[in-house]
């Protein structure tokens, strides 16, 4: 026979358990921000690279170091358009600029407006990666098969760690408008999470 002792104490366990869930959520959620950076940097993925006026990319040029750079791109499932870089990788030296170019042509019979999201891996040269002018800055819309070549100018900073001997430009373009993206089997930007690491290991895909 359960007693009003038995359910007391029942209740007591009960509400300790779920402090105890309530406290490891917000310890895990707590936690989850700087776990999610240390993975990107571990993996070199979801590198930010940083803006920069022109005025304030000009440097000293490091003539006796060079630098690979990569270039990839993506357009995701929502986006029925051709992405690629017209270059796939060049040497550059730290603290010289340097432009590139990337070509979008919508294969849509209707004008669809696009967002390019960039990523830069190893994670650690995200901050010595700066870019002066981007198609990425602003959204680009393209009429019914039209082509557009899309320049990006940009510096890698001399403060770059000297182990670091290849830097990885990725960029995954998406559609802007979610009813649009929808209509071609993908996801409007905004949508889902972590744009960046989900399109990553497809980046090579159309470069």
């Amino acid at each position: 026979m359960t007693t009003k002792a038995d359910i007391k104490s029942s209740n007591r366990r009960l509400a300790r358990n779920l402090l105890i869930v309530a406290v490891a959520m917000f310890g895990f959620g707590y936690a989850l921000s700087p776990m999610y950076d240390l993975m990107c940097k571990a993996f070199g993925l979801n590198g930010k690279t940083g803006r920069i006026e022109e005025q304030a990319a000009a440097q000293p040029v490091d003539t006796s170091r060079t630098v690979t750079v990569e270039f990839t791109g993506l357009a995701t499932s929502g986006l029925p358009w051709e992405f690629k870089p017209l270059v796939k990788k060049m040497e550059v030296h730290p603290g010289e600029t340097t432009e590139v170019k990337y070509l979008a042509r919508n294969l849509a019979q209707e004008e669809i407006t696009g967002q390019a999201i960039p990523s830069v891996s190893p994670g650690i040269s995200a901050t010595h990666f700066n870019k002066i002018e981007c198609f990425c800055f602003t959204q680009q819309t393209l009429r019914p098969g039209e082509s557009r070549e899309m320049p990006v100018r940009f510096v890698v900073d001399a403060g770059l760690d000297k182990d670091v001997h290849t830097i990885t430009l990725s960029y995954s373009f998406f559609n802007t408008d979610k009813l649009s993206a929808k209509k071609y089997g993908g996801e409007a930007l905004g949508q889902g999470e972590n744009h960046a690491h989900r399109a990553h290991p497809a980046m090579a895909s159309g470069s």
